[in-house]
């Protein structure tokens, strides 16, 4: 790993403070995607292992809990600065066994570290209510309490991202948290509790539990009577076994699963924003993200400019390993994922689409896919109905606007859509139709830790970052206190 700080290049889990291997020694490969180099062999840990950082977080629970906000508010910043001060470090990290672009990678800590900020100072904001009494000699109150010990289930697109907008809210309030990262990215988790343990956040309040035996060590996560909380962000079809698993404990769900973004452009559009924000959206991290544009609709009377204008661009991108100067799109995480693109393409294909620019394996081998785009796709191709998730967008015919909405509107999932149109009275009325947690209009690039992240329908429940993003993590109690009308 070339200029690479090694003191954030950890192997083993983090629980309790301390640096450990799981309990049967078991270890897993982490390999770059770029070249199929093994990066490290990390503890694989065990259901053993997650019961031990249960009790870890439950034993450090009450002394974080009460810990002043304003401490827990800046060790937070702590641990804000020390992302930042190492930014260029964990981006080589997370490059590395992540396969993104380094200038995407420096682009995530930065957005990774703006979730810890922002809580950090939403920590200090925590309000309660003073409710005025129907009666005479009460007082009421509603108190805003943390929930408990929480765990987060994170994805390999966002490694750093998706922890800290999940941990910092978690931690400003007073719980405790329990991570397992996705086997294909831990590596950054491992160094972000690296970076945390030198803020000061005590031992047993942030723990990571490395692991390649998902299915058991996350039923310890979903079913632990003593996790009141479980964040997810990953597919849908594992949402719903999630919530499944959890009900018996009735615990609390954040969940962000799949998307499928409509991407749509109407006739009165400023067609050279709308390809910058159609790049934007795609082709990011290769197409791998949950509010990538997934279908894109085309009003009929601008199809043909539009198409143009978009292979020029496509064309222009330059993919290869992270480290290359000038690179756009890195590979895909795995071969599974490959083979997942290649068949929705060849399903599009089979039913008159057309290649107008990719559309195949890139020279480079290994899990590296051209660019793509697709014409003339059929609305019953799969790619319409699927996530993708990968560099291929397939372009859509509609005459009129009802028919955009309801085109938009046609899918289970409802997390992010995007549309171009100029027409202010348009605008207005496409966003409030639309069936999704996130629209962008006349933009491809949307999310940020000031802003609700997440989506409706089966795309999941709750939001994440924003204001609204803490509240997941507390609890509401209700106190009356009666007899004070007395002398």
């Amino acid at each position: 790993m070339t200029s690479f700080n090694h003191k954030l290049f950890q192997k083993s889990a983090y629980i309790d403070g301390v640096w450990c291997d799981a309990s049967d020694g078991k270890t897993f490969d982490v390999v770059n995607p770029s070249n199929g180099i093994v990066l490290a062999k990390v503890a694989d840990c065990t259901i053993e292992d997650a019961f031990k950082a249960v009790h870890a977080a439950q034993t450090a629970y009450p002394v974080w809990r009460d810990t002043p906000a304003k401490d827990r508010s800046k060790i937070l910043r702590c641990w804000y600065d020390l992302i930042v001060e190492n930014a260029d470090e964990l981006a080589t990290l997370l490059s590395c066994e992540q396969g993104k672009p380094l200038s995407e990678a420096k682009g995530e800590v930065l957005y990774g570290a703006s979730f810890v900020e922002w809580f950090s100072e939403e920590a200090k904001r925590a309000y309660g209510e003073i409710i005025p009494t129907p009666v005479r000699g009460r007082e009421l109150f509603a108190f805003k309490e943390p929930i408990g010990v929480t765990a987060a289930i994170t994805p390999w697109n966002f490694p750093v991202a998706m922890i800290t907008r999940k941990v910092a809210p978690a931690l400003a309030v007073g719980c405790t948290s329990i991570v397992k990262p996705a086997a294909e990215t831990p590596l950054s988790a491992l160094a972000l509790a690296m970076l945390a343990a030198e803020a000061g956040i005590p031992k047993g309040v942030f723990n990571i539990i490395p692991t390649n035996r998902a299915q058991e060590v996350g039923q310890v996560l979903t079913t632990h009577p003593v996790i009141r909380k479980v964040s997810f962000t990953g597919s849908t079809e594992v949402g719903r076994i999630i919530m499944r698993q959890s009900a018996d404990t009735i615990k609390k769900l954040s969940l962000e699963l799949g998307g499928n973004a409509p991407f749509i452009v109407f006739d009165d559009a400023d067609l050279d924003n709308a390809v910058i924000g159609a790049i934007a959206s795609k082709y990011r991290n290769s197409g791998q993200t949950c509010i990538c544009a997934n279908r894109f609709y085309v009003q009929a009377g601008i199809y043909d400019k539009f198409a143009e204008k978009l292979g020029v661009a496509v064309a222009g991108l330059k993919v290869g390993d992270a480290f290359e100067k000038g690179v756009d799109q890195g590979p895909l995480i795995t071969v599974e994922a490959i083979e997942k693109v290649e068949e929705l393409v060849e399903d599009a294909l089979s039913k008159g689409a057309k290649v107008s620019i990719g559309g195949k394996r890139h020279a480079l081998g290994g899990t590296f896919y051209q660019p793509t785009i697709l014409t003339n796709v059929s609305r019953d191709a799969r790619l319409l109905k699927e996530e993708i998730f990968g560099p291929v967008a397939p372009l859509i015919k509609f005459e009129t606007e009802q028919e955009a909405i309801d085109l938009a509107n046609e899918s289970e999932y409802g997390l992010a859509a995007y549309f171009y149109s100029r027409d202010l009275g348009r605008v207005f009325r496409v966003a409030r139709r639309l069936e999704t947690g996130m629209i962008g209009v006349n933009e491809g690039l949307i999310a940020s830790a000031e802003v609700p992240f997440g989506g409706v329908k089966q795309s999941g429940l709750g939001r994440e970052g924003s204001r609204h993003g803490i509240e997941d993590y507390l609890e509401i109690k209700y106190v009356c206190v009666g007899g004070l009308s007395k002398p």
